[in-house]
């Protein structure tokens, strides 16, 4: 075995590996309880995408997948900011930290007081 079909087989894996990922990641988009674990899945599959076409480049021996891939990095991080800022308040309902920012009883006592 030469190192070219070591380095071959793998990119294969990688690649294999990284659509097991995407798969997985695409699920809990579907499934997610919360808007913000749709958010950051949709961010992971980006990600992922990143990286299958970095290892495309290296496996094709074409350059100018490098330059789609930082392209794809620019349009993936907007898509995500512009996500976060639609889905997710600017105001949270938490206004503290502590025992009594995750539960209801606190917002209860902070009306009592």
């Amino acid at each position: 075995m030469s190192v070219a079909e070591a380095y071959r087989i793998l990119y294969g894996g990688a690649l294999i590996l990284f659509s097991v990922l995407i798969g997985a990641m695409l699920i809990r988009s579907v499934k997610g309880p919360r808007i913000t674990d749709r958010i950051l899945s949709v961010n992971m599959i980006g990600t992922m995408v990143i990286c299958c076409i970095a290892v495309l480049s290296q496996l094709l021996k074409e350059n100018y997948l490098v330059d789609v891939a930082l392209i794809y990095t620019m349009i993936s991080f907007l898509s995500v900011l512009v996500l976060a800022c639609v889905y997710i308040p600017g105001k949270p309902k938490r206004t503290g930290f502590g025992k009594s920012a995750f539960s209801d009883a606190g917002e209860k006592e902070e009306r009592e007081k």
